[in-house]
């Protein structure tokens, strides 16, 4: 049975759940991390199985899902990774592998390596996040934005008041999310609207003008070299919006000398798109970590 819990980070409530097997859990927890604009529902197909033999918590950051989506507050990585290493000591208080996908691998990976030996593990599914050699863009929504509209244009609040009303009808998030599952089966009505709930929510616009300013935050090759912890990298290759395919050759040269890959035939949400073999690479992985 999956349990929602209150709890709150810098006096805001979050939205978070967790689920555990009927006898006794096998090793550490699980933290699962959605990406930008999505939610704890985008885990809908891994947390069933997963929780079959682990302990599984999944949380909307803040900002999104059923989150609080409070104005003032500095949204971007420091911000999100601050939010996954309080969650995990207050709420977990036992090594975890942090999971997540886009925007929230990336906020996985910096939570990892704050939190020392108390991260279990990290596993990445198309991570945004630049390196420190790179001199483009950051990599996410606001890079992918500003490739399509410009950036000067992107700074009218007009301009950015109608893109966000564009962009939340439910025909343009159904098109959006077909560009980048490979097989859109599971594009369906119960994802669609996943996406559309948080938009009508009080502050949802103040949020979304907040991408095309996430401040960079630290280079992952920078949180690879602190991590402590075992590595897992699950690729949905044929992801465009991040060219997956590209981008792999950059974690390779950079990510620990123990890191697992896994590639598979998907794009930019792998763990929704081809969850039975996301669920298998995971638990696979999940098998060969040190008792702790």
């Amino acid at each position: 049975m999956t349990i929602a819990a209150a709890w709150t980070f810098e006096g805001h409530p979050i939205h978070s759940l967790s689920r555990a097997p009927e006898g006794a859990a096998k090793g550490p927890a699980i933290l699962l991390v959605h990406g930008f604009g999505a939610s704890t529902d985008h885990w809908r197909f891994n947390i069933p199985v997963l929780a079959k033999n682990y302990e599984v918590h999944a949380l909307d950051l803040l900002g999104f899902g059923r989150s609080a989506k409070p104005e003032g507050p500095r949204y971007g990585g420091a911000l999100w990774r601050d939010q996954l290493v309080a969650y995990v000591r207050e709420r977990i208080g036992r090594p975890t592998v942090l999971v997540g996908n886009s925007l929230g691998g990336y906020a996985a990976l910096a939570a990892g390596a704050a939190l020392g030996d108390q991260c279990a593990g990290v596993v990445l599914l198309n991570a945004a996040g630049p390196f420190s050699d790179e001199q483009g863009e950051p990599q996410g929504w606001g890079a992918i934005a500003r490739r399509t509209i410009g950036s000067a244009l992107l700074k009218s609040p007009i301009l950015q008041r109608l893109l966000f009303e564009n962009m939340r009808r439910p025909g343009n998030v159904r098109r959006t999310l077909k560009q980048v599952y490979v097989n859109p089966t599971n594009v369906d009505d119960e994802l669609v609207e996943s996406i559309l709930r948080p938009s009508r929510d009080p502050g949802a616009f103040g949020v979304f003008r907040t991408v095309f300013d996430i401040p960079r935050g630290q280079p992952l090759d920078a949180l690879f070299a602190q991590l402590q912890a075992p590595l897992l990298l699950l690729w949905g290759i044929r992801d465009p919006w991040i060219n997956a395919a590209g981008r792999r050759g950059a974690f390779q040269r950079h990510a620990p000398a123990n890191t697992t890959e896994v590639v598979l035939q998907a794009g930019h949400c792998p763990h929704d798109e081809v969850p039975d073999q996301v669920n298998r690479a995971m638990l696979d992985w999940l098998a060969t970590l040190p008792a702790r």
